[in-house]
């Protein structure tokens, strides 16, 4: 987790103004009690009205909020036309995010830039729409790996014959008309991609850790390598 985002939901448990002990946030957080002294510090070294101490806890005074989020023109239009094409050529649950996200968008606006949103006139069209099965496995393998967790898949390629591979998924590339997925394949110990919409069915297993030499970065640079020979 990234420290702003630790900073942000620290201040969040803090704001009903109820005492919170700095082990409680620890636990929740998922670091260390010297982690959260050291974030509670740099709260307070900002500005914060948070009291307490150690061993006791801390609470935040009552009327403090965050300060309202807002994009400019040039942002609302890479949000729009960036959740519309989500919508087209994401997972089923992507899809569905962007359509929420972009309601959430247009509810926080002002009236001249909620009229910005509104007038965007990038739109995404797919002459060849995801399937369902598609929209499903682009669901399943990010999650996977964000998991940092298996999968067996049974594989159709070009002649139409199906494999079955177990796989440390790494991530998605997106291609403009088809989604690949990046992984460490165990049956040929090495790097592969995969097409998705070949992809006929998919198992999650265990998770695994990545080990040196089979990581995205690894991957990147044998890709740097391979185009510079």
């Amino acid at each position: 987790m990234r420290r702003a985002d630790r900073l942000f939901m620290i201040v969040e448990r803090l704001r009903p103004g109820r005492l919170v002990t700095a082990c409680a946030l620890a636990e929740a957080l998922e670091v260390s009690e010297r982690t959260i002294y050291r974030d509670i510090a740099h709260l307070i070294g900002a500005g914060l009205p948070i009291e307490g101490a150690a061993g006791l806890g801390y609470l935040m005074r009552p009327g403090y909020d965050l300060p309202p989020l807002m994009f400019d023109a040039d942002e609302i239009v890479a949000l729009i036309a960036g959740a519309r094409m989500v919508s087209t050529f994401g997972g089923t649950g992507m899809a569905q995010g962007a359509d929420r996200a972009l309601d959430k968008i247009a509810a926080i606006l002002p009236p001249p830039l909620r009229a910005r949103a509104e007038a965007v006139a990038i739109r995404s069209v797919s002459a060849r729409p995801l399937d369902a099965a598609t929209r499903a496995a682009i669901d399943t393998l990010e999650r996977a790996c964000e998991a940092r967790q298996r999968v067996r898949i049974t594989y159709r390629d070009e002649t139409g014959a199906d494999t079955s591979r177990v796989l440390r998924p790494l991530g998605l590339w997106f291609w403009g008309t088809v989604w690949t997925l990046v992984a460490w394949c165990e049956l040929r110990h090495d790097f592969r991609m995969f097409r998705i919409d070949r992809i006929a069915g998919t198992e999650l297993l265990d998770r695994f850790t990545p080990e040196p030499g089979q990581r995205m970065e690894d991957f990147y640079a044998a890709e740097l390598d391979r185009r510079c020979d």
